[in-house]
């Protein structure tokens, strides 16, 4: 046994320690012969930070991995970071900036180098966090998703998935990045209501016998017209279907078309088609018959006007930026008078949600997969309990986007990324194979090629996770023996993005889904609940919370208040609370010690005489239920609330007092024995301060990350465990009773019980010493109380009395009490007028409502306490 030191200082063991169990092995010990328990981390970008949703996300991840090694699993946690195309690149370009260049002053492969050069220097900093939150992942086995192995993996999904004729090129709308040049995904672009105008222009028939009226948030793009659409119905422009308007600046003829996209009771009911930059315009014009590759162009990939094929526009529009060409349209509108009118209005914008430009569709050739077929097997997966998503409420969503799944465009016009494994001849006929030996037999022996320029989607690559971080497509005994992988934990905001996708290339390359279950956590909030963002200045650094409290106290934190999904609001003064329950922890280490209580010797519990030992195994062995129950259904919540309670309240603040100053061997073996439990339940949430204790209370032969979860070979003592449940709640009576009334603590006061069975006479004088002790009490007097001024209480068949004549002033605590409650009871009715206010709960922000509502049950909690306190004094 080593004396722990008075005070607990986090930082002075959390180093120590982890450097201890990876240089040891101890992150994945070898079990070949166990059973396998698999996660994969979500990996985060090689450019990122640790933030406070990494905190959540690999906590929970760490609290299951900790646990399953302790129960003897050949536990594996996958841990690697993504390339990250887009966030790379801007990283690198930035530094380029820095030294007036651009990576088009590089070229692409000495730009390349310098992304892997930066990668090496400050591509691992995340990865360095996450060691100082704890996490006990296989860095023997980490893996990036540009390292050779991987990209094998990814060049090989591509070349299948063309053979198998689900990916394929085409031209299609896209969501373009101007500032990027790139296409991104729907799931990328972040709607904006931002303050706009709705121009209405006049197109004049071709024929001079009238104009329709169209309008537009987006006037530029009429340059590229091709229709007006009415509606089929509208008997206001049935006679006009089919006949042509001429186009205001370019004077291009277009028709009038009959489609069901123009809604009649909006504006004119009359809507201009530019099926080249309009998504809906684009579905509108292949109704039409036109075809993507007959569709009008007007913008170049910087977002710069350029020649259509016509060449119907002005020279002096040519060249201009998107918003300056707005701006000159609108001018030379209004010189032909084809300007109707302005409105003000909110306009839904698209933006990028990295570049924070506008997003324009765009027409251009690109690579997609028909995800479709593949979408089919992962709703059969999860229909079937193949794949089991937790909270069930999720699962309605995941339905919903499956079933209504488009085709995903994979190509990305980046130049760091898994270049797409595709040649071209010089007619434009194209090769797919995964090297260039290959496309070149295709092509035939003389037939010069050039590589597609692009890469693929970063989450082409991240779908293939769980088992190309295996070895895939070789058949290693890793993914022999972890694939299918046992649990995901991922936030709901990446459930399309990446879980969605993992299923699915899962599916149809491993012939089984990638995990059994699939967890959704929520987002981080701050304590308000508002969403963290750095404009808001909210935003809550985990590393400085660990710098304050200590990992432990932030990984508890998160555990506790992680409920199935929901948000978590954070509030830093319950990271500071689980900081004191690791120092109470640290504490009754301490006075254990104090007591000659060291290291158990046993797995199973001691042999016990006293109630108060028969009843504390027992109570180790409820806690354990309560915490395997809460395991199996993934309610990290519930995990918390048991481990907690137990060692704060159960051991630290009942059994401890209890045995106070009677620690004899008996006493000292189950003190010991029950430490030990709490120390290995403890460990998987807080690993760093249970894993120095575990040491300094005796030798041990392995370290507590490798312990044995429990087990314990005991059962719960029924009549113990009604005797001290009996005692816990008499001297809690006494103690509320005490506090309710402001009896000075250091009075000691007489007890009288009436109509006491004879059992409870008995465990009155048995735990006279303990009853005298914990609750103040100077006897105990087995008849009723005769006079008046007392506190009552009452404990199963027995009422107890507590004169306070000479100790309190009775008419004066009558009196606080009474109007303590008015007080309570007008404040809670007041609030709750205001809840039944269907104005208020209407008008009011939503966080109004909630204080609302917490206040007004904390009033009505006081009004009941305070009642019960004036009813004691009988």
């Amino acid at each position: 046994m080593s004396e722990l030191p008075k005070t607990f200082d986090p930082a002075s063991i959390e180093a120590r320690w982890y450097a201890h169990w990876e240089e040891s092995g101890a992150f994945r010990p070898d079990r070949p012969d166990a059973e396998p328990f698999t996660i994969v981390m979500p990996p985060p970008n090689v450019t990122g930070s640790l933030h406070i949703g990494h905190a959540l996300d690999n906590t929970l991840q760490d609290i299951l991995i900790r646990r399953e090694r302790m129960r003897g699993k050949d536990s594996l946690w996958v841990v690697g970071t993504d390339h990250a195309g887009i966030a790379t690149q801007m990283v690198v370009e930035r530094q380029l900036d820095l030294e007036q260049k651009k990576r088009t002053d590089l070229g692409r492969e000495a730009f390349l180098e310098r992304v892997w050069e930066w990668k090496g220097e400050s591509g691992g900093q995340i990865t360095r966090q996450l060691r100082r939150l704890g996490a006990s992942c296989d860095w023997k086995h980490e893996r990036f998703t540009m390292d050779p192995g991987f990209s094998k993996a990814v060049t090989h999904v591509f070349v299948e998935l063309h053979k198998r004729g689900l990916l394929y090129r085409d031209k299609r709308l896209v969501n373009w990045d101007p500032r990027f040049q790139t296409a991104i995904s729907d799931l990328e672009v972040e709607t904006r209501e931002v303050p706009g105008k709705f121009w209405h222009l006049r197109y004049p028939l071709v024929e001079g016998s009238g104009h329709i009226e169209v309008a537009t948030t987006r006037p530029e793009t009429m340059l590229a017209d091709m229709a007006v659409a009415v509606h089929p119905t509208d008997e206001r422009y049935t006679a006009l279907v089919g006949r042509q308007v001429r186009l205001p600046i370019t004077g291009r003829l277009v028709p009038i078309i009959a489609d069901e996209h123009a809604e009649p009771e909006l504006g004119s009911g009359a809507v201009k088609i530019t099926p080249g930059h309009d998504f809906n315009d684009y579905e509108v014009g292949k109704r039409a018959g036109m075809k993507p590759g007959e569709m009008l162009n007007m913008l170049d990939a910087s977002g710069h006007v350029v020649q259509t094929a016509d060449g119907l526009i002005p020279a002096e529009l040519i060249g201009l930026e998107r918003f300056a060409a707005r701006q000159a349209v609108i001018g030379m509108l209004e010189a032909e008078g084809a300007l109707v009118k302005v409105e003000d209005r909110t306009i839904a914008t698209p933006y990028g949600d990295r570049s924070g430009v506008v997003i324009e569709p765009w027409l251009t050739d690109q690579w997609y997969v028909d995800v479709k077929p593949l979408a089919e097997r992962a709703m059969e997966a999860t229909r079937s309990g193949a794949i089991r998503i937790v909270p069930e409420t999720w699962a309605k969503t995941w339905y919903n986007w499956l079933e209504n799944i488009q085709p995903w465009c994979v190509s990305r016009q980046l130049w760091w990324g898994h270049r797409i494994p595709a040649w071209f001849d010089g007619t434009g006929n194209v090769f797919v194979a995964e090297t260039v030996e290959e496309a070149q037999a295709q092509a035939g022996n003389g037939v010069a090629l050039r590589q597609d320029e692009d890469v693929l989607d970063t989450w082409f690559s991240s779908a293939l996770w769980p088992f190309a971080t295996l070895g895939w497509p070789e058949q290693t005994a890793d993914l022999k023996r972890h694939y299918p992988n046992d649990v995901l934990i991922s936030g709901f905001d990446i459930l399309f993005f990446w879980d969605a996708r993992m299923a699915m290339q899962g599916l149809e390359f491993m012939g089984e889904a990638p995990w059994k279950t699939l967890y959704l956590h929520g987002l981080v909030r701050d304590a308000n609940g508002q969403k963290m963002s750095k404009s808001k200045g909210n935003t809550v650094d985990p590393l400085g919370l660990i710098d304050r409290y200590g990992a432990d106290a932030l990984r508890f934190t998160m555990a506790a208040m992680e409920s199935q999904g929901r948000d978590i609001k954070l509030d830093e003064r319950r990271v500071e609370g689980y900081r004191n329950f690791a120092t109470k922890l640290w504490n009754a280490a301490r006075f254990l010690q104090l007591n000659g209580v060291g290291a158990s010797a046993s797995v199973a519990a001691p042999a016990a005489e006293k109630p108060v030992n028969r009843w504390i195994i027992g109570e180790v062995v409820t806690t354990l239920a309560r915490l395997d129950e809460a395991f199996d259904q993934l309610r990290f919540d519930g995990m918390a609330d048991a481990i907690y309670h137990f060692t704060w309240g159960t051991f630290c603040d009942w059994y401890v007092e209890l045995v106070k100053g009677g620690f004899d061997e008996e006493t000292k073996a189950v003190a010991a024995w029950a430490f030990d439990q709490i120390l290995v339940m403890l460990h998987p949430f807080m690993p760093f301060v249970t894993e120095e204790i575990w040491h300094a209370m005796g030798e041990r032969d392995h370290d507590l990350i490798v312990a044995q979860w429990p087990e314990p070979q005991a059962v719960i003592d029924a009549e113990a465990k009604g005797e001290l449940d009996w005692l816990i709640r008499l001297i809690g009576e006494i103690r509320s009773a005490r506090t309710e009334l402001n009896v000075p603590p250091g009075a000691r006061l007489h007890l009288f019980a009436a109509n006491a069975s004879d059992a409870t006479e008995a465990r009155l004088d048995r735990h006279f010493e303990n009853l005298r002790r914990m609750a103040r009490l100077e006897s105990i007097q087995l008849s009723p109380f005769e006079g008046s001024g007392s506190a009552q209480v009452v404990v199963d068949e027995a009422s107890f009395a507590l004169p306070l004549e000479g100790i309190i002033d009775l008419a004066a605590e009558r009196a606080r009490l009474t109007k303590a409650i008015f007080a309570a009871e007008k404040e809670r009715d007041s609030l709750a007028a205001r809840l039944g206010n269907p104005s208020f709960a209407e008008r009011a922000k939503p966080e109004a409502v909630a204080k609302a509502r917490a206040d007004h049950e904390t009033r009505a909690a006081e009004a009941e306490r305070l009642t019960a306190a004036l009813a004691r004094l009988g």
